[in-house]
């Protein structure tokens, strides 16, 4: 339990002091980028929808879902080998395997708070949104942010996203903090994302985007702290089990309009 807790902690501290260092994610804006908002730019491996999709040219890539992930370093694949994909890409790999018409857009920052996530959305939704993965809260946490502010940023992400695609969908993937702040603070931050989620009928809840990554060695880079090639790969299978069902129905829904 004692090592559980320092890994939590310290992980949430590297998230933080990672904005501020060297991002290795190998980010480059896509040619067929439509603002230039290099943020929105995919992480590694490449730009975010694959050469083989077919979202990439013409009336498909008009058609295809449009997926936003709105994330920190752990989107951006802070520390990774710039042939190692961080798991937006790996998502994209899983939706170009099953020749879905799927377009995954990373706009992972190492270092994002949920206020700055709530400054930028109104930017990156100036692009076509159907589905809005949003990974932010763990360097609120470090910070010592009010959980209420917190709560209050996440959901005016979320609000924002809908006022503008009323028809998108949103998963919400949580993250943990270690004690160090007091019982109190710890449980009004644990309570944010469920809270969060529980307002709205179009956000589905992924508790812990690191559930089985967080303090296995093998899966962690030499940091100890972030996930590692096959450690994103855990990652990516995590939000997968909640997005290709997601992405199911709304292809279904699509088809049948």
């Amino acid at each position: 339990m004692c090592i559980s807790r320092l890994y939590l902690f310290v992980g949430i501290l590297v998230l933080c002091l990672s904005g501020c260092g060297q991002d290795r994610s190998n980010r480059a804006v896509p040619q067929d980028a439509e603002t230039p908002d290099t943020a929105a730019a995919p992480s590694n491996g490449g730009p975010a929808t694959s050469s083989a999709s077919p979202s990439t040219n013409g009336s498909a890539r008009e058609t295809a879902l449009q997926v936003l992930v709105l994330g920190n370093s752990i989107a951006a694949g802070y520390g990774l080998p710039n042939d190692a994909p961080a798991f937006p890409a790996l998502l994209q790999q899983k939706a170009d395997s099953l020749g879905w018409a799927v377009r995954i857009r990373n706009a992972g920052e190492s270092g994002m708070t949920t206020a700055g996530g709530r400054s930028r959305i109104g930017w990156l939704l100036r692009q076509p949104v159907d589905v809005l993965l949003l990974e932010l809260g763990g360097n609120d946490g470090l910070r010592g942010v009010d959980p209420a502010a917190t709560r209050k940023n996440l959901s005016a992400i979320i609000d924002s996203t809908l006022a503008r695609y009323p028809d998108a969908r949103v998963l919400l993937a949580g993250m943990q903090i270690p004690p160090n702040l007091g019982p109190d603070y710890t449980r009004r931050f644990r309570e944010v994302y469920p809270s969060v989620a529980d307002r709205y009928d179009q956000v589905t809840l992924i508790p812990f985007v690191l559930e089985g990554v967080g303090g296995v060695e093998r899966l962690m880079q030499s940091d100890g702290i972030h996930p590692n090639a096959t450690g994103q790969r855990r990652v990516a299978e995590t939000i997968w089990n909640d997005l290709r069902p997601l992405l199911e129905r709304m292809r279904r829904e699509k088809a049948e309009a």
